[in-house]
């Protein structure tokens, strides 16, 4: 059978089993691609080469055979493959921690154009925190986009950090990136210029609609509470004491506008373009945020 076509073939089985995507791929084709190229030891970019060659009988196998394993399992690909890539760059992943997907990456690694994270920034940008770091994806980005900061990434979960060590140290950028626990910004060592976070924020009723491959990630990496907005709370909240005067709050929400909106109805929020919308991603300016928060306490 040629490579094309196995992958065609695979792509059928994942469209019948019903699979969910969402983490790396949006539709079968793509994630079959992922799953028999990874199963042949082949680079995610050798389809086009490699399209109309013939695959081994066992190779072949080894392939329906992890694609079998990703409708069985209903894990995401990634955890099959322990690699997960954003914006061109590979990360180690698996279950300690979610799949890496934030729309922030495209904001970090995008430095020119209106409206993109430059526009808010200056060369006085020094010292950047990555909240919730998870895999140290947004961490690594930031550093390899920003090659002057020093960027400190933090989680509260000790499983993150042994996963975004792993991802550090893969990209040679320990000397500029320091990983530390920490609950949100309680053990933060600010002010920070920039301060990035992607925060569990779905709501309670989303939560208990996600598909299979999305409860097998951790759920204290995606849950917000009722509204999604728990630990947004603490973050609007605290933020503005951990920012320098020049400092900015970049927060991603997803699908959570309208909960943030009525948590926060008067926060004074620059939407930033992503390949998703204006929606995903929000910027708020110091003094926007100790405005929100005198609100807040009051």
């Amino acid at each position: 059978m040629k490579l094309i076509d196995l992958i065609h073939a695979q792509s059928a089985r994942l469209k019948q089993a019903g699979v969910s995507f969402g983490h790396g791929t949006t539709n079968a084709f793509d994630e079959a691609a992922w799953l028999v190229l990874f199963a042949l030891g082949l680079p995610l970019d050798a389809l086009e080469e490699r399209a109309q060659r013939e695959v081994a009988a066992e190779d072949e196998a080894k392939a329906v055979a992890l694609v079998g394993q990703r409708i069985e399992t209903r894990k995401p690909a990634a955890y099959l493959t322990k690699e997960a890539w954003l914006q061109n760059v590979p990360f180690y992943v698996d279950e300690r921690v979610i799949v890496p997907r934030s729309f922030i990456a495209e904001l970090l690694a995008d430095g020119e154009g209106e409206g993109t994270l430059d526009a808010w920034l200056s060369d006085q940008t020094k010292r950047v925190v990555d909240l919730c770091t998870g895999n140290g994806s947004l961490a690594v980005i930031a550093a390899m986009a920003y090659p002057e900061v020093e960027v400190d990434a933090c989680d509260i979960s000790d499983d993150a950090l042994a996963v975004a060590r792993i991802n550090v140290d893969r990209h040679q950028l320990g000397q500029r990136i320091r990983l530390f626990k920490s609950d949100l910004l309680d053990a933060a060592q600010g002010p920070y210029d920039l301060i990035v976070c992607n925060p569990p924020y779905v709501n309670a009723q989303s939560m208990a609609a996600l598909p299979a491959e999305y409860r097998a990630e951790p759920e204290i990496a995606l849950a917000g509470g009722e509204d999604g907005m728990d630990l947004v709370r603490r973050i609007l909240r605290d933020a503005p004491r951990q920012l320098s005067e020049i400092g900015v709050l970049v927060l991603e929400i997803g699908h959570e506008r309208r909960h943030f909106e009525r948590a926060f109805p008067k926060a004074e929020v620059a939407r930033l373009p992503t390949s998703a919308g204006d929606d995903e991603v929000l910027l708020m300016t110091r003094e926007a945020l100790v405005k929100l928060a005198k609100r807040m306490q009051g």
